[in-house]
């Protein structure tokens, strides 16, 4: 998705058009060596793995935000070693669970409390100033 929100911008590579059309079921490895060919060819800065997994915490955080997923969604993925520098991506990681299964063992408060309380800080963490340099070659629209 990236790669095509990128196209949209005005980002325009023969690699970043390839990496757009892979399948989200593209072997990994085939995924992220396109990825990283079409960022040099974009000339877009390269962030570290620590600088990526907060941008995609952000971009998780937003998608919550503006409804396209779930509250589950995030607790999917493995947010807990993830290296957080602010209080509201403290706030945000503090709430995700290790797993969807372990919500109700982890968790302190009902369901629908903890996603109320999710998306509080989604916006919270949406809303502060990103630190850190943008991934993207033109300024951030969420800056």
């Amino acid at each position: 998705m990236l790669a095509a929100e990128l196209l949209a911008e005005g980002v325009d590579t023969p690699t970043l058009c390839e990496l757009a059309g892979l399948s989200r079921r593209a072997d990994v490895r085939d995924i992220r060596d396109t990825f990283e060919q079409a960022v040099r060819e974009a000339g877009i800065g390269f962030p570290g793995r620590v600088l990526a997994r907060r941008h995609a915490m952000r971009r998780i955080a937003a998608r919550l935000v503006d409804g396209e997923i779930a509250a589950l969604d995030p607790a999917a993925d493995d947010w807990e070693d993830t290296e957080t520098e602010t209080a509201e991506e403290r706030a945000f990681t503090a709430l995700l669970p290790p797993c969807t299964c372990c919500l109700a063992h982890t968790l302190d408060t009902d369901q629908r409390t903890w996603e109320a309380r999710l998306r509080r800080a989604a916006l919270a963490l949406i809303a502060a100033p990103p630190t850190g340099p943008c991934c993207r070659p033109a300024p951030c629209a969420k800056q």
